[in-house]
């Protein structure tokens, strides 16, 4: 009986380590798992072809950019033009020339080569026409502006108070400095438009046998702005906020000098920016830190949507109702496809139902380019609305069939947790599925950043969050940055920078610039 007993419990605590080996097993296969799904991700990242359209670092093409792009078979558009017998159809590249000026070399034979040899005089019987296209590299020349005073000799004769009349004068940019408006419009286009940093403007400078350095051109840039650019700023970003659909989005920056802070510290660069709705207008706000105090401050005078993505320092703002977005969502489910076994690959598997969602969600989207914003509220209703619903019932479906910490299954779990705000792009016309809108602006700071790095003091990256949301808005309206730029610094020194009428006037979307600012040819980016 004893022996019975002894046995009985034997078996039961037998049986007991036995499944907590099995648990023991299956949290260690989850993990396996799970770490294979990050390797195969990173292998994807790192050598892989997103399933999304993607394209290659502009900095990884540097150097092989002329072999990946050569395509001996593609036939150049024809620029000749013949005016005897025939005439040639105007294709693309007679369009992108028309505005350009046109300087013109004639080949004519001299008067003893236009005798025949039969003794007659030749006559032009047609000419053929070859136009290129020829670069004028920047050349530096020395503007003197000289100002007349007058006086009235009679007057000083005759010991009359003498009238003395000094001609007029614009004002500089800068005064007491070398750099005139285009200088400093050249020297801020070249950083914020071609990624130039200083140290090689410097270097471009120096060929021109110009001494100028970098600290130089660095303070041209940030007294420029602080004094000129910020009233302009500060009045874009009164004509946003009266705004009701607005986009965010943020990235890093880093600041060497810093108060209180390690080199190393990150900080970041806020981005606002309008959506389809009215004429384009980008801000850039650099702040310390990614609290959500920032966004905040920035939008406590706006009330409307705001597209953004999953980040919650966006949430809490009053009066703001937030508009997810589903490019993250989509890169979620292709991620957990990215993630599977070479072996799962070739069935249907539970992830790509997932990305199917998304996909149907965008071809509707695709249908709806060219409506009005009614239009395409009522067709999402109607067509996106139930893709949803079934959307919905299928992540609650799944839920408790997938790995929580799978990648599909945060793929699933971020769908659920920002539901309520991927929905609400269907509660306006004007707004849009994604936050790409955002995104595709923000890689311009970032491409840039690459090229210079850092900026060194706060006071620089205040200075770089206005110039690029002057350039970057100047950009998105269609104007020549450079041309723009130079037109300001003309400008706005001999106006009244607090009259917001005369602000108004140069603003990038102002149908009173000159017609020098916009670019010639809208097909070019």
């Amino acid at each position: 009986m004893e022996n019975t007993v002894k046995s009985t419990i034997t078996i039961e605590k037998l049986q007991e380590e036995n499944e907590m080996l099995k648990q023991e097993k299956e949290a260690l296969e989850l993990k396996v798992k799970w770490f294979e799904e990050q390797f195969r991700l990173q292998q994807h990242r790192l050598f892989g072809r997103s399933s999304e359209k993607m394209e290659m670092p502009e900095q990884l093409l540097l150097f092989n950019e002329a072999a990946s792009e050569f395509k001996p078979d593609v036939q150049e558009p024809t620029i000749e033009e013949i005016n005897y017998k025939r005439k040639k159809r105007k294709g693309h590249r007679e369009e992108m020339l028309k505005d350009l000026p046109v300087e013109t070399i004639e080949y004519t034979l001299t008067e003893e080569e236009q005798i025949c040899d039969c003794g007659c005089k030749l006559h032009v019987m047609g000419k053929e026409v070859r136009k290129e296209l020829k670069i004028v590299p920047p050349q530096v020349s020395v503007v003197e502006h000289v100002q007349f005073v007058y006086a009235c000799r009679d007057c000083d004769k005759n010991d009359i108070t003498t009238t003395i009349k000094t001609a007029p004068m614009p004002k500089p940019a800068l005064p007491g400095s070398p750099a005139s408006s285009s200088t400093i419009a050249h020297v801020m286009t070249e950083k914020f438009v071609k990624g130039l940093p200083l140290y090689r403007q410097e270097q471009d400078w120096k060929r021109m046998g110009i001494d100028i350095s970098r600290q130089t051109m660095s303070n041209w840039m940030i007294q420029s702005s602080d004094r000129w650019l910020r009233p302009l700023y500060d009045r874009m970003k009164e004509h946003l906020l009266s705004r009701d659909i607005l986009h965010a989005d943020e990235t890093t920056l880093q600041v060497i000098k810093e108060p209180d802070r390690a080199a190393a510290t990150n900080s970041y660069m806020w981005l606002y920016r309008t959506g389809r709705d009215g004429p384009a207008i980008i801000l850039y706000d650099y702040q310390t830190t990614r609290a959500s105090k920032h966004p905040k401050n920035f939008l406590k005078e706006f009330k409307g949507y705001l597209q953004v993505d999953a980040y919650d320092g966006y949430n809490g703002l009053n009066e703001i109702t937030l508009v997810a977005c589903w490019a993250h969502a989509r890169r979620y489910f292709s991620d957990a496809i990215k993630a599977m076994p070479k072996i799962q690959k070739d069935k249907p598997t539970v992830s790509e139902e997932g990305l199917e969602f998304c996909n149907r969600l965008y071809k509707i989207e695709e249908t709806l380019k060219d409506v009005t914003p009614e239009e395409r509220y009522k067709a999402r209703l109607e067509h996106s609305r139930p893709v949803l619903d079934e959307f919905q019932n299928w992540l609650k479906y799944q839920t408790p069939r997938v790995i929580p910490k799978s990648a599909l299954g945060k793929a699933i779990q971020y769908c659920r947790n920002q539901w309520h705000k991927l929905e609400a792009f269907l509660l306006d016309g004007r707004l849009e599925i994604d936050n790409n809108l955002s995104e595709r602006t923000i890689k311009q700071f970032v491409i840039g950043r690459k090229n210079w790095l850092f900026s060194n003091t706060p006071k620089g990256a205040t200075s770089s969050a206005t110039i690029y949301s002057i350039v970057e808005t100047a950009k998105e309206n269609g104007l020549n940055p450079f041309e723009y730029l130079t037109y300001l610094f003309n400008q706005l020194p001999n106006i009244d920078i607090k009259d917001q009428n005369a602000i108004d006037l140069l603003l990038p979307w102002s149908v009173n610039l000159p017609d020098r600012c916009s670019v010639p040819n809208k097909t070019i980016k």
